[in-house]
């Protein structure tokens, strides 16, 4: 959902080659990061409904930022450099992309920061696509005005709907909030496909 260009997706290897690795053959990590807009499509579904307080919702999506370590273990110091920058350009979001897991002592920076929100990924986990493994059914972000609409048409409150954890591959895949409702469509025998719904905690 954020604003890339056709030629930033769309790499080759020997365009990515010429652009990221130095003449010993190793990927220069620092050079791969960069930042992306979040489009006007992304906005509207993270932009909650008016309430009588507030009839004009900022949306809860920003600019992102993607770094990746090069080194190979990730401390505080780390993850406090990159709160320090996420802070300094105000950017909404941080990804960053690990050779290793952080200590856990370094994970508490991530709550000190908010509302600026910290990823953290593992560069194995990131190696396969999973949306696009054909054991994972279409996962589709619903926007509030969606998710209330849903909840009307079947007469339910959300805590009624079955769940899906932030912690789940595909809720990260898609940087899902606690409180939005996703819609899965899956194949069926019988059915051709169906959807579901799942809340997100």
């Amino acid at each position: 959902g954020y604003e890339l260009t056709e030629e930033e997706c769309n790499v080759s290897l020997a365009d990515f080659k010429a652009m990221y690795v130095d003449e010993s053959g190793a990927v220069q990590r620092q050079r791969l990061a960069f930042h992306a807009r979040p489009t006007p499509e992304m906005q509207k579904k993270y932009t909650p409904l008016p309430r009588p307080g507030n009839p004009e919702p900022a949306p809860d999506v920003g600019t992102i930022h993607v770094e990746f370590s090069p080194q190979p273990s990730v401390g505080i110091k780390d993850l406090k450099a990159f709160a320090q920058l996420l802070n300094e350009k105000n950017y909404h979001t941080g990804i960053f992309v690990a050779q290793a897991a952080p200590t856990s002592s370094a994970l508490k920076i991530i709550p000190s920061i908010l509302p600026t929100v910290m990823e953290i990924f593992k560069e194995e986990d990131l190696l396969v696509n999973i949306s696009r493994h054909e054991l994972v059914p279409k996962h589709t972000l619903l926007s509030p005005e969606d998710k209330k609409r849903l909840l009307e048409r079947y007469r339910l409150k959300e805590t009624q709907l079955p769940r899906i954890r932030m912690d789940d591959p595909m809720a990260r895949y898609l940087g899902l909030k606690r409180g939005q409702v996703v819609k899965i469509i899956r194949k069926s025998e019988t059915a051709g496909r169906y959807a579901s719904y799942r809340w997100v905690i």
